[in-house]
């Protein structure tokens, strides 16, 4: 608000009629006014004051630190400088700028409950802007190779060529990534199985690398209907893997996160979206939880799941002997 003290004379009545301005809400008439008193009075950091809380509320928010500092300069031990230039700070999002002009201004008057309060809400500005920075940078950054590096011994395992397993690899992490990247986006994925064709025998004119499956589970009948339509899709398209990705909120049947004993769910009510790695020689099954946190939907990290006692659809490929 507006101060009401200090000035005599002429630019009273301007200061007056300012602050009757300032408390009616009509901030231009009021800065018009305080900018009058000021060129009859250059030195009072009462003008100064009143104007940049104007100005604040005008939204000119360099115009009003300039005043801010302006007051300052004119009476330095006043904690109502440092109180106007801490919320012109807040405004411009400078929060820790703005703290510490708080903290001045509660120096000069250390018993000010508007102070004091200032400092609380910056303080916990900082902390949601940090926070909030923090989700934005898990939302942009997503590495799925991080979260599936130990993977990596085990395919090596079971497939031995380095070419194979490393393709597999890759489909995985960028199967994953896609996925949380368009869950980030939309809240939502499609319930997809993405095949790892084999370049070289599949007819790529006939068979594409991603099925939709959005009524696959519906019902144990579209449920055992879709599995074998995905075998003789993998089988006849000579694929190496497939990746089944699909939201937890479209599953009528089977709800894998049901029962007891090993099949206890343990992510509660927990929406997200599974994603379920199918080859010859290994599966596994993810649960990637969401959740929303500063107004932002956050994928966290993939859950490794029990694949027999949660999987989502049984084995697609015939299963591969070990090697020797």
């Amino acid at each position: 608000m507006a101060e009401t003290k200090e000035g005599s004379g002429p630019e009273m009545s301007l200061k007056d009629q300012g602050n009757e301005f300032f408390k009616s809400g009509k901030y231009l008439k009021a800065a018009a006014l305080y900018t009058q008193a000021i060129k009859q009075d250059p030195s009072n950091p009462t003008l100064y004051s009143n104007r940049a809380a104007a100005l604040l509320q005008l939204d000119k928010l360099n115009k009003a630190l300039d005043d801010a500092e302006m007051t300052i300069k004119l009476k330095p031990q006043w904690e109502k400088g440092y109180f106007r230039k801490g919320s012109i700070l807040e405004a411009m999002k400078r929060y820790d700028d703005a703290l510490a002009a708080f903290q001045i201004a509660l120096q000069y008057n250390p018993q000010s409950q508007e102070v004091s309060k200032k400092i609380k809400k910056i303080n916990q500005l900082v902390r949601d802007s940090k926070r909030a920075q923090e989700v934005e940078n898990m939302r942009s950054n997503v590495d799925m190779a991080k979260h599936l590096d130990t993977l990596k011994p085990e395919m090596s395992g079971k497939y031995g060529s380095e070419e194979c397993w490393k393709d597999m690899f890759l489909f995985l992490v960028e199967t994953m990534e896609t996925s949380v990247k368009s869950w980030h986006e939309t809240s939502s994925v499609d319930a997809r199985v993405h095949f790892l064709l084999d370049m070289e025998k599949t007819q790529t004119d006939k068979y594409a690398p991603v099925v939709n499956i959005d009524k696959a589970f519906e019902s144990p009948h579209t449920h055992s209907n879709c599995i074998s339509f995905l075998r003789q899709y993998a089988e006849e398209s000579f694929s190496k893997a497939a990746c089944l990705v699909t939201p937890k909120s479209i599953i009528a049947y089977p709800q894998v996160w049901k029962g007891q004993g090993s099949r206890k769910w343990k992510h509660a009510q927990s929406d997200g979206f599974f994603v379920q790695f199918e080859s010859p020689s290994l599966r596994k099954l993810w649960f990637i939880p969401s959740s929303n946190e500063k107004g932002q939907t956050l994928c966290r990290d993939p859950e490794v799941l029990d694949i027999g006692a949660h999987e989502v659809l049984p084995r697609l490929f015939k299963e591969n002997m070990p090697r020797s």
